[in-house]
């Protein structure tokens, strides 16, 4: 047994006892004839202290320690005269009696610190120093309790947890497969599944009325802060279920984990807004609710008095800052550079100040009169203090999108983005399907398998752009953090279903028909939700990428640089593969 106690779990009770710990060499301080050692392992960090006096052997033995060196320790529990406050173990300390050390180490190539001086690649590189990191242990160890806490949720509301295959069969739509060639069958490949959408849905079939796992998801598409190649879902399904039946039993997984693992009680139901209202106000189907700046529409008032950007112009719109008409020329140029950065694409924005006397004064004033002024202010209900900040375009939609992103970047320079605020809504009624005007053709905005409201489905005949999903997403805080739908469990729906998603009849049969024979042995209701684990993990640590909770993630090129993957195969493989490589420049 190399250890009797861990490193963390020490207290000022335990004065007098004889402990073994057992860890990693954290730092060394030798001051006159004694030798501090700080032990530490995944529950804490001690002091161990060395007396040249006592026992001169063991105390040059502990002045030989580098950083990292692994270590065995036994000793007695001493209070420390000089407390460190900061630690849990900074009231004791113990006096060593025995060392020993159990492996050496090269000095790492960054401090294995909160604060370390290591970047970001470097770290990724030496991932498995990185993980030594309290900051980076303890967000894997709220991934294993939020895990935990998920589990013990959907098993007290009767879910069974099932195993679905990884080796599945490509499908089309969606982000881009990874796939695997197979050995067996020459020329033919299996898909990583982007989510075991089908799979779930046969369960159901199968009579497995409660279904849930918690799953790893592959999808080969460009990275960005919420995304990785290989992600996990918290994946669940229900038989004999309508929207709202989904909604109640997640949003109480929600406010489960809330209480559980941050202390949170939510009491009051979730918001509800639909897409067109999410897009109408915020300029996104994920709006971010921990602070005001609704959209106003300005059309009626801003037209007509000759500012030609505004009188040609198929939209306008705009946010009231409060507290912010303080802004600087300067700021306001910057926030004017930011609007027009290629990927937001603005060609301008517009400004008002609300002056302490009430009056406006804007960017634009040669153009507007007081009176008009005036009634800008009027429509954002904007008050002595308050900043206006006004973007136009052709385009409705896209220019909305513009006005998220404005609005997101002065609630991050004022302050208003708290990760200590949650602020959750079910986003309700998207649109079933998005229209494509490359290809011409209609794609479905969340997957084949979504159902129409029951209302609308006689638009698919007539007006197949006007039908809204019976689907919905959770969003906290501006990140969806999962979604689902009620699935068509008619197999003459699905058909028509892939008939404007311009499916072929032979086509529809390959990729999905075993999905629509199980359906024609009595397939029930059913509909389901994905949570994303890592989002959920990300929010609660209050992290600006999933990355961090990932015990290995990959970078953003996708490349694992610890273990340097993805590599190249050699000859031999490849030849019992029956593939061969042309790498184009």
């Amino acid at each position: 047994m190399y250890r009797t106690r861990t490193c963390g779990d020490l207290r000022l009770a335990d004065e007098g006892l004889v402990v073994t710990l057992a860890g990693w060499v954290q730092k060394t301080r030798k001051m006159g004839g004694m030798t501090f050692v700080d032990i530490r392992d995944r529950y804490g960090i001690t002091q161990l202290v060395f007396n040249q006096e006592v026992d001169p052997a063991l105390c040059e033995q502990a002045n030989k320690l580098g950083r990292e060196f692994v270590i065995q320790a036994t000793g007695t529990v001493r209070e420390r005269s000089s407390k460190n406050p900061h630690l849990p173990t900074g009231d004791i300390e113990i006096i060593v009696s025995k060392l020993n050390i159990l492996n050496t180490a090269v000095t790492p190539p960054f401090t294995i610190e909160d604060e370390t001086d290591g970047g970001d690649d470097l770290r990724m590189k030496y991932r498995y120093l990185d993980l030594r990191r309290s900051c980076v242990r303890k967000n894997l160890e709220l991934r294993h309790k939020m895990a935990f806490e998920v589990r013990s949720y959907l098993d007290k509301q009767g879910f069974l947890e099932v195993e679905t295959p990884v080796l599945i069969k490509s499908t089309p739509e969606g982000a881009r497969d990874f796939v695997v060639p197979s050995r067996m069958n020459p020329g033919q490949f299996y898909a990583l599944p982007q989510s075991p959408q089908t799979f779930k849905q046969l369960l159901m079939v199968s009579g497995f009325d409660r279904y849930f796992q918690i799953v790893k998801c592959f999808r080969d598409e460009d990275l960005r802060a919420d995304r990785q190649p290989e992600f996990t879902q918290i994946d669940c399904e229900m038989s004999f279920v309508e929207q709202e039946d989904v909604i109640q039993t997640f949003e109480g997984m929600a406010k489960h984990l809330f209480k559980t693992i941050r202390g949170i009680e939510m009491k009051e139901p979730f918001l509800r807004m639909t897409w067109q209202d999410a897009m109408k106000y915020y300029g996104s189907d994920k709006p971010d609710l921990r602070f005001g700046m609704k959209f106003v529409e300005l059309m009626d008032i801003m037209q007509g008095y000759g500012f030609s950007v505004f009188d040609n112009a198929k939209y306008i719109g705009g946010i009231c800052a409060e507290g912010a008409a303080s802004y600087t020329r300067k700021q306001l140029d910057a926030l004017t550079e930011f609007v027009k950065r290629p990927q937001i694409g603005a060609k301008g924005m517009v400004y008002a100040r609300v002056e302490a006397d009430g009056n406006v004064k804007s960017s634009v004033d040669k153009f507007y009169t007081q009176e008009v002024l005036q009634k800008i202010k009027e429509a954002f209900g904007a008050k002595p203090g308050d900043l206006i900040l006004i973007l136009s375009g052709d385009d409705a939609m896209k220019t909305r999108k513009q006005l998220s992103e404005l609005r997101l970047e002065v609630a991050e320079q004022l302050g208003l983005r708290d990760k200590n605020k949650f602020a959750c809504l079910w986003v309700v009624d998207f649109p079933l399907f998005e229209w494509s005007e490359e290809d011409q053709r209609f794609y479905a905005m969340h997957h084949p398998f979504t159902s129409p409201k029951p209302e609308d489905i006689p638009l698919l005949d007539t007006d197949p752009g006007a039908v809204r999903a019976n689907a919905y997403d959770m969003v906290i805080n501006g990140v969806e953090v999962g979604g689902g739908s009620i699935r068509i469990h008619d197999s003459q729906l699905q058909d028509k279903m892939f008939k404007l998603l311009g499916f072929t009849e032979e086509r529809a049969q390959e990729q999905f028909g075993f999905l629509m024979n199980a359906f024609k042995y009595g397939a029930p209701p059913h509909g389901g939700l994905a949570y994303g684990l890592d989002r959920w993990v990300s929010l609660f640590a209050g992290l600006d990428s999933i990355r961090d909770c990932i015990a290995f993630p990959k970078n953003n090129s996708g490349r694992d640089v610890m273990i340097d993957a993805p590599s190249v195969i050699d000859d031999e493989q490849l030849k019992e593969l029956y593939l061969k490589v042309d790498v184009k420049a």
